[in-house]
């Protein structure tokens, strides 16, 4: 029996290189919830059944969308459907280390602004990820925390 050789053209796995990126570029989607909380379903639809009333500010990943409706992963990994007219673009974070020193600039010898607790909620003032990121606390306290003590980038 004679053997099928198969020849995969070049246009055919850079093509697939290139999707496979952009999967990776858009895999992270963060928002967070608008100044109204949301209630978070089982479904895309208000039919569902509610699992959890998601507090304004807190931040959410987009892992898909339907229609109106996306389903989202919180900070402890659990997912669920809500409307996207209740998210917001602003991003926040929630720190996840026991604690998380805000820093006058992004260095473990710079000046401590502030400790936050686990589950403090911080906005998220440059979106641009690294090993620091820049944060506000409500209180106004401005600096940079470690982006491994945060979820929400």
């Amino acid at each position: 029996m004679p053997s099928i050789r198969k020849r995969f053209s070049p246009r055919l796995i850079l093509g697939s290189c290139l999707l496979l990126a952009s999967f990776a570029a858009s895999a992270f989607d963060f928002k967070s919830v608008g100044a109204r909380s949301v209630i978070l379903y089982d479904a895309p639809s208000v039919k569902g059944s509610k699992l959890f009333v998601a507090p304004s500010g807190m931040p959410v990943e987009v892992v898909l969308s339907y229609g109106d409706w996306v389903k989202v992963r919180d900070a402890a990994g659990d997912m669920a459907w809500t409307e996207i007219k209740g998210l917001s673009a602003k991003r926040n974070v929630i720190v996840k280390a026991a604690s998380a020193k805000v820093r006058a600039t992004p260095d473990d010898a710079a000046p401590v602004l502030m400790t936050a607790d686990k589950n403090v909620l911080l906005e998220l003032v440059d979106p641009e990820a690294g090993p620091w990121v820049r944060v506000r606390h409500r209180d106004g306290v401005s600096g940079y925390v470690r982006a491994s003590d945060v979820w929400g980038i």
